[in-house]
């Protein structure tokens, strides 16, 4: 602490320059040279600078104290050799000072060019004539020797904190950015890492492992932009570039090569230049270590300003002339600094500071004023003259930035007892507490929690996510089997095969072929559409409508839901996408779009496929939603007002066509089929004698199964209305997947009224146990009894051994795809032999095991339909005029027949569906018969007849 009384003035002086400073006034910060009135209090003033600087270390300034003497040949160069030393970091600061160390990089920068010149010695930049160095380029050999120092000054340290000394400030921000390119792009968060790994580890050898070159992005360190911007080195001649720029580093390299070498050359000349230039870099360096408004608001968390103190500022150590620089560089800039500077001089160096501000101690008055109150006012009026003294018309003997205060004898006493000095606000900054270090701690850890939970929470909603992203196209739902299933449309690579049991993934569809291997997988089917799609895409982008097909791409292996249905639904449509683009100038670009089990997240599905046709026009249409749930309405409707018109294979609804205008479907309505049954049921009864019938179906109270409920709804108004006696109707559960019939088996058998006709609404993989239930049960067993049932037992492989029934049962069931007569007239199986897998070269025919179904049939005809409207005189059309064309679509040559949609009523029943009634009965070797009774193929309209359909 002060222990004198000029010492406590001083001190109060410089704390009321500290809390301007913290208030953010920046106040002119002036050279104060002390000194003593009489030379024999030289020694108490330089004490005294060194009381001011332990008091200010004490607060937690940043100080830098001088020594006594510098090397150097000159006063020049022992002064620059002053502000070398005050590049060091180390030399800022005690203890107590807060936040960081100070970094000076332009001064840095200086240092390592005048090392390089001193390196190239005497004969650089004019070798003598006929040395090894005359025939060289002197810009090139400062180059290479700046390379060779790195462009670091000699003898620094190579290493700090263990880490080598490169361009950390951009190599990490590039490798993090490559981090984030990798996440952004949904990479698995090993690949970013590792990719920003690698390329840290590229760009360190490139910076600091190869000899003899510059440091990577050199050009991008602030000491080059401030080194190639500040106007004290802007030279005259403009014949090399002058400028850096991010995205021309070439350009920028030689603009920093060409100045270094100007300076270079001007270091080399010697005089007052080096000096001025050491002492611009030291003030833009601590201007910088002050800025407020920079990324970790230093400024703000260092709020006292820098001071240097100097207790002998004389001619060994360069004092005077380094005042003297200062006082010279800072009239030339118009930017304050934050330094403050303090020195004593000796009573007979103080001429050599020439003519200052406040020449001359005031003259006493009667009533002198302190020394505090007088210091003050030299420094007011030293801030009022300020402006005008460093004009260049008031001479060269003025060095306004310099306050000299002469020091009285008797105020360099002992400090009076119960005086204390003044002490700026010691307060931390919030800068300091709310951007700091520890903040930043809690903010990354924060941070990294957040994207944690945030990448879980994507990773669990959607079907493919990184750490920051998410393709929202899909998500991710538990089916009932406790499996996770993808529901959505499949874009960015999705695959549903990837979503599968590990049985059904390599070894889905089964019982297709004769000898029960698959012909085909999901997963073979959607690389094969994928390479369509990218082909599409890559050679004939403008060229393209989109269909997107919808089905059930999920199975529950718990309840045995059947994969087939999806599976050969999708084969159908690749098979009509490979057909077309073979041979159409307008190509077929296929999304797939998952239901889930048995369609039953079909609303999931319907709406990520809207929110995907809202931003991709080329959308024209659906393909499949091929079964009837109670979701349907609210499916088609949202397809509906997303403007897109579906055309299904499959679905038999009867009120779907009556209630939306955007639904084409190529089957049988429920209600149509039931009337064709009509035709053999009728032949079953036995006129003026009672017989009763029985409508059997599944229950849907749990279910969204609507199918079932119209097959039992106009199974028992087809049988009424054919005279059959109606008993109560029935309903079978499932357990496990399995249908527990026992009990009604055994009521509808052993019971005084024994039904002759048993509608049948269930499911095709029900027909077993039924028939297992019949073949056994006392009252029915070995006595005549048909069943009727819809076209779902189309999908039952009778001749293949893959279902039977029991003896005296005879089997009437609806099939929508009329394949066999069609077929003389189609190329649906040559194309299916060419581009199927599994199926390709094979001789195919209707009755094909792979093909039989008439499910793929029906979905590759669906598809064909749908570009065919979607591509009216060859030319994409939009999903609009896809919509309005479908109702003048003709189209001949299909798998089923001829696809009429011309004569389709707007809300209610067309006519021309494909449609075979068969018959299944059992052979003496307890084998299956299965025979067909009567068929239309699509396209033709004249109805069925009883004749036409005769059972007997």
């Amino acid at each position: 602490m002060p222990d004198s009384d000029a010492a406590r003035h001083l001190q109060n002086q410089l704390e009321i320059l500290i809390q301007d400073f913290r208030r953010s006034t920046e106040p002119p910060m002036p050279v104060f040279v002390v000194h003593a009135q009489d030379s024999g209090d030289d020694d108490a003033v330089a004490g005294l600078v060194r009381q001011l600087h332990t008091g200010q270390e004490a607060h937690g300034t940043r100080c830098a104290v001088t020594q006594d003497s510098y090397e150097g040949a000159t006063e020049v160069r022992r002064a620059a050799a002053l502000v070398r030393a005050l590049s060091d970091p180390r030399k800022w600061g005690g203890p107590k000072a807060v936040y960081r160390r100070y970094a000076f990089p332009r001064l840095r920068l200086v240092h390592a060019i005048d090392d390089a010149v001193a390196a190239l010695g005497d004969s650089w930049p004019s070798p003598a004539p006929g040395s090894p160095e005359a025939g060289q380029d002197q810009r090139q050999r400062l180059l290479n020797e700046l390379a060779q120092q790195r462009w670091r000054p000699k003898n620094t340290a190579r290493w700090r904190s263990g880490l080598p000394l490169f361009d950390m400030a951009h190599i990490l921000p590039a490798s993090l950015v490559t981090v984030l390119a990798a996440l952004l792009a949904r990479s698995e968060w090993y690949v970013a890492v590792g990719a920003g790994l690698v390329f840290l580890l590229l760009l360190t050898v490139l910076n600091y492992v190869l000899p003899g070159r510059a440091p990577i992005f050199l050009w991008l360190r602030r000491e080059s932009r401030w080194f190639m911007t500040t106007t004290f080195l802007r030279a005259v001649d403009q014949e090399e570039p002058t400028e850096v720029s991010l995205l021309r580093p070439v350009r920028s390299w030689k603009a920093i090569a060409a100045r270094a070498h100007d300076v270079a050359e001007a270091l080399a000349a010697g005089g007052d230049f080096h000096l001025q230039l050491c002492v611009l870099a030291l003030r833009e360096d601590l201007r910088d270590n002050h800025r407020r408004w920079s990324w970790d608001l230093r400024g703000f968390k260092r709020p006292r300003p820098p001071m240097l103190f100097l207790p002998h500022a004389d001619d060994r150590n360069g004092g005077i002339e380094l005042i003297r620089a200062i006082s010279d560089v800072r009239s030339r800039r118009s930017e304050l600094d934050p330094l403050l500077v303090v020195a004593a001089v000796r009573a007979h160096d103080v001429p050599r500071l020439e003519r200052s501000v406040v020449p001359t101690a005031p003259v006493p008055d009667t009533a002198p004023p302190t020394f505090g109150v007088r210091l003050r006012t030299w420094y007011q009026e030293w801030g009022r003259n300020l402006r005008a003294e460093q004009s260049p018309s008031r001479g060269r003997s003025v060095l306004p930035w310099v306050m000299k205060v002469p020091l009285p004898h008797d105020q360099l006493g002992p400090v009076e007892e119960g005086r204390h000095h003044l002490r700026a606000s010691a307060r931390p900054t919030p800068a300091r507490l709310v951007w700091a270090l520890h903040t930043l701690v809690l903010v990354v850890a924060l941070v990294t929690a957040a994207t944690v939970m945030r990448a879980d929470a994507l990773h669990d909603r959607y079907c493919s996510a990184s750490v920051l992203t998410a393709n929202r196209d899909t998500r991710r739902e538990l089916g009932s089997d406790g499996r996770t299933e993808c529901i959505g449309i499949a874009t960015d690579g999705v695959r549903f095969a990837d979503w599968l049991p590990a049985p059904l993934a390599g070894d889905d569809v089964k019982a297709l072929t004769a000898d029960d291997d698959a012909p085909w997988t999901v997963a073979d089917l959607e690389e094969l559409i994928a390479g369509q799609n990218a082909d599409v895409l890559g050679r004939h982008a403008g060229k393209y409508v989109t269909v997107v097909y919808a089905g059930p791409l999920s199975a529950d292996t718990a309840a045995g839901s059947s994969l087939v249905k999806g599976a050969e639904e999708l084969a159908g449509v690749y098979l009509a996408q490979a057909v077309i683009n073979e041979n159409s100038s307008v190509k077929l670009r296929v999304l797939i779009a998952n239901g889930g089990v048995d369609l039953g997240r079909q609303v999931e599905m319907a709406e990520a496929i809207a929110a995907y046709a809202a931003h991709d026009p080329t959308v024209v249409g659906v393909v499949g939603t091929g079964r009837d749930l109670k979701s349907s309405r609210a499916t088609t409707r949202i397809l509906m007002e997303a403007g897109l018109p579906v055309v299904s294979g499959t679905n038999s609804a009867t009120y779907l066509p009556r209630e939306f205008a955007n639904w084409f479907s190529l089957a049988a309505t429920d209600e149509w089929q039931t009337r064709q049954l009509g035709l053999i049921a009728a032949q079953l009864r036995t006129p003026h004698r009672r017989q009763y019938s029985l409508v059997l179906a599944r229950d849907t109270a749990r279910t969204d199964d609507l199918y079932t409920d119209e097959q039992a709804r106009y199974g028992q108004r087809m049988l009424r209305r054919q005279g059959f006696t109606p008993l109560d109707q029935r309903r079978y559960t499932l357990s496990g997947g399995k249908p527990e019939l026992r009990s009604h088996a055994q009521e509808i058998c052993r019971g005084g009224r024994v039904p002759s006709v048993i509608y049948f609404a269930g499911r095709v993989e029900d027909i077993d146990p039924l028939m297992n239930q019949l073949g056994t049960e006392p009252g029915c067993a070995g006595k005549p009894l048909a069943i009727l049932t819809g076209d779902d037992l189309s999908k039952a492989d009778f001749a293949g051994g893959g279902q039977s029934v029991a003896p005296k049962v005879t089997l009437y069931h609806a099939a929508l795809a009329e394949l066999e007569i069609a077929a003389t007239s189609t190329g649906f199986y040559l194309d299916a032999a060419k581009h199927l897998p599994g199926l390709r070269g094979h001789r195919l025919r209707y009755d094909s095991p792979a093909l039989a179904s008439g499910q793929t049939a029906l979905a590759h005809d669906a598809t064909r339909v749908l570009f065919y409207a979607a591509t009216r005189g060859d030319r994409p059309q939009s999903r609009a005029s896809t919509w309005v064309n479908l109702r003048s679509v003709k189209i001949e040559g299909m798998a089923t027949g001829t696809i009429d949609f011309t004569g389709a009523p707007l809300y209610g029943d067309r006519r021309g569906h494909s449609i075979v009634l068969k018959e299944v009965s059992r052979a003496a070797d307890g084998t299956s018969e299965p025979r067909v009774v009567c068929r239309r193929t699509a396209g033709k309209t004249a109805p069925l007849t009883q004749k036409e359909c005769r059972i007997r």
